[in-house]
């Protein structure tokens, strides 16, 4: 692999990425990424937090001055096939965080942030989807247990009724999602920002959201009116 290459693949692009698809790329990895997410009594996450930022920064400037794309317009680009089940849609193969393919109903995938197809009930058990865009999404009612979904961008995804019992959130960025319902029972939420978030009637047994003297996930005008919480008291 060349070195620009690496840029791409550092921005979770494929080779030949458009300079809008940089850029966006950039501003996405730049919002999970930033130190100030992170707990600042936590070195190690500040220090790794750090570093990555370091790390997309110079990719996007040194693709931001590549003086042309030096690859064909007519890449190819890899994606997996769907087949239609009594739940809804189930992924076999899902590709890396840095492909750029993306879910469609028909299991097409055109760019690096895709159109937002109805993925109502798709059955998702357990998959990869770290670092994924799936802000905006329509997940309701859609079985996600045991996926890990850390750093991932959930701005304003639709997890209405969703199973995401035992998944992985860790800093994923849940910004007005809206999860009312939702099974989150034994969820990983630390670091996750839940920010004016619905949790309406949401299930949070058992979830972990920090240590027994802090918290360590944000809920800064998040709805909890009627969620389950974790130690099992109802919130009102």
């Amino acid at each position: 692999m060349n070195e620009l290459d690496q840029y791409y693949r550092e921005l979770g692009l494929e080779p030949g990425a458009s300079l809008e698809e940089v850029n966006q790329a950039y501003k996405d990895l730049a919002f999970i990424w930033h130190p100030d997410r992170i707990p600042k009594d936590n070195a190690r996450l500040v220090s790794k937090a750090q570093d990555k930022l370091k790390q997309i920064n110079e990719a996007r400037d040194r693709l931001r001055s590549t003086p042309k794309n030096p690859y064909p317009s007519d890449r190819p680009s890899s994606g997996y096939q769907t087949h239609k089940s009594s739940a809804g849609y189930t992924y076999s193969n899902p590709p890396h965080p840095g492909d750029r393919t993306n879910a469609h109903a028909q299991g097409q995938w055109r760019s690096h942030k895709p159109h937002n197809p109805d993925l109502t009930g798709a059955d998702l058990r357990g998959q990869d989807l770290r670092e994924k865009d799936l802000s905006g999404r329509n997940l309701s009612h859609a079985n996600l247990s045991q996926a890990d979904l850390s750093d991932g961008f959930l701005h304003k995804i639709n997890l209405s009724g969703a199973n995401l019992q035992g998944a992985n959130l860790f800093r994923a960025n849940l910004l007005q999602a809206n999860l009312t319902y939702a099974n989150l029972q034994n969820v990983n939420l630390i670091g996750a920002d839940l920010s004016g978030a619905d949790l309406t009637g949401a299930d949070l047994r058992g979830a972990k959201i920090g240590t027994k003297d802090r918290l360590f996930v944000k809920l800064i005008g998040t709805k909890l009116t009627g969620a389950i919480m974790p130690d099992g008291r109802i919130h009102e």
